[in-house]
């Protein structure tokens, strides 16, 4: 069994957040950080399995779980303040810090994992709840201690753990490190003194640290506001407002793009018409140009993909490459203008031109932008295009999710029928169902054939890796880009010593 260990300390992190540089907003030190999310006004407040941005920082910051993640995206202590892992990678077994709930209950390993259990439960039958069905049990151990057992190893089991919907609620409340209020549509978020929680008390911990003022709005009005000096940081920005930040001057700030990995592509979201076959929905991915869908951003780095899983995570076995690598774009193009033609005569009078679709885009200028693409990609195989307000009415849907852990099964998990998003392939779900009880290479391997099965049924067609975007004043710390895009209030709450 390996040593205890927690890559830093309770105390080492509120050391190393204790150094972070003044991040002002306004004249006063103790002002708070006023600060946008993309999203819609009312997300910082929601609660429940599927959360927003907004409402997921906010949930981050006002409900700790076990772990939790820094700016960095690197985990850190939370409500656990030490772990071990076994060595047959099967057991974690976290010790408890000393503290109490929000309502002066002492935290014991009991409370914790009745909050564990409860959260786990809420989660069932989401996406989220099929990455954690690798679990087998939570049990006590001791007064603080408490393990999770695992059917196999679960190398990503603490990124899990420190996800938002996995913050432990005692007698419906979290226990920090930030308590909200709210203003309106603002949420005002403070941090909360430790020695309130039953932690050691730190010295002139209110003229430390700051509150934070969070709104939601959409990306035109974040940006505009960024851009007059009302707030100091923008974050959550997707592809759809991203040719916003072109307005936003070097003496402004700096647009700080995360380098993530996930989701980008559309879900065929029914088998109507055209739509019935794989071998015709094979035909849109086949004549997308991925390089110049993404050119008019001028996103540098950007790397194309028509795999549904992104290549080259953590277990990858390098037996799926990319498809039609050895086809020109006129080659490819020209294979799936057969099907769309070969489809058009052998439907009934009155002829058609072309095949009509519909599609679903988020508002934004970038979204409009992407659907020039697309319509002259499709175009050349007689496809053409109509943008609808609602995704219910749309035969393919825009899917923009950044992955919350680097393995094969997050993926598979988001196209699974679970997800209940669109068209879906059972047999593919079956293997992964299957693998969750085998490990390393056996389970590995297994993964590979259901993403091989979902690839030929053809129901997503991948762009590439998400887009994510923010917009940060140089006098701001604690913001760090990271591979999760994820970026958690308290750190930019410190002001130095």
């Amino acid at each position: 069994m390996h040593s205890w260990r927690n890559g830093l300390t309770v105390r080492a992190a509120l050391a190393a957040l204790l150094a972070l540089p003044l991040a002002a907003c306004g004249s006063d030190d103790n002002s708070a950080l006023a600060m946008i999310v993309v999203g819609a006004p009312d997300d910082p407040f929601e609660t429940g399995p599927r959360l927003s941005p907004a409402g997921q920082m906010v949930q981050a910051a006002t409900v700790e779980g076990l772990v939790a993640f820094d700016e960095q995206g690197r985990v850190i202590p939370a409500l656990a303040d030490r772990w071990i892992v076994t060595d047959d990678g099967q057991s974690y077994i976290f010790r408890l810090r000393d503290g109490t709930w929000r309502n002066g209950d002492d935290i014991t390993a009991l409370s914790a994992k009745q909050a564990i259990d409860s959260a786990i439960k809420t989660l069932k039958g989401t996406p989220f709840g099929l990455d954690l069905g690798g679990i087998e049990t939570i049990r006590v151990m001791a007064g603080r201690v408490i393990e999770i057992r695992l059917q196999r190893p679960m190398p990503y089991l603490l990124q899990l753990l420190a996800q938002p919907e996995l913050g432990l609620l005692h007698d419906g409340e979290g226990s920090g490190p930030m308590a909200l209020d709210r203003k309106v549509s603002t949420a005002r978020l403070s941090p909360i003194d430790p020695s309130r929680l039953g932690l050691p008390q730190i010295e002139d911990f209110a003229a430390r640290t700051r509150a934070i003022r969070l709104d939601a709005l959409p990306g035109k009005d974040a940006v505009a506001r960024f851009n007059d000096g009302e707030v100091d940081l923008v974050t959550g920005g997707r592809f759809q407002d991203f040719l916003l930040t072109r307005s936003v001057g070097l003496l402004r700030g700096t647009i700080q793009l995360d380098p993530v990995s996930g989701l980008f592509g559309l879900q065929v979201m029914n088998d109507k018409g055209f739509l019935g076959d794989p071998v015709r929905r094979e035909a849109l991915a086949m004549a997308i140009d991925r390089d110049a869908l993404i050119a008019p951003f001028g996103v540098g780095n950007w790397m194309p993909t028509t795999r549904l899983v992104s290549p080259s995570l953590d277990g990858d076995l390098g037996t799926i490459g990319e498809r039609w690598q050895d086809q020109p774009m006129d080659e490819r193009r020209a294979v799936a203008g057969r099907r769309v033609r070969d489809w058009l005569a052998a439907q009934p009078v009155p002829k058609m031109a072309t095949v009509p679709l519909t599609i679903w885009l988020p508002e934004g200028d970038g979204s409009t932008v992407l659907l020039n693409q697309l319509s002259n990609d499709f175009a050349a195989i007689a496809v053409s295009l109509q943008r609808v307000p609602e995704p219910g009415r749309a035969d393919l849907v825009l899917i923009d999710d950044v992955a919350r852990y680097p393995r094969a099964a997050w993926f598979l998990n988001r196209l699974s029928c679970a997800a209940r998003r669109g068209l879906c392939a059972a047999d593919a779900d079956a293997k992964v169902a299957e693998a969750a009880g085998l490990a390393d290479v056996e389970r590995a391997s297994l993964l590979a054939e259901a993403e091989t099965e979902l690839t030929a049924a053809n129901v997503f067609i991948p762009f590439g890796p998400p887009i994510r975007w923010s917009l940060v004043r140089g006098s701001v710390s604690g913001f760090s880009a990271n591979t999760w895009g994820w970026h958690p209030l308290m750190p930019l709450a410190w002001l130095p010593k």
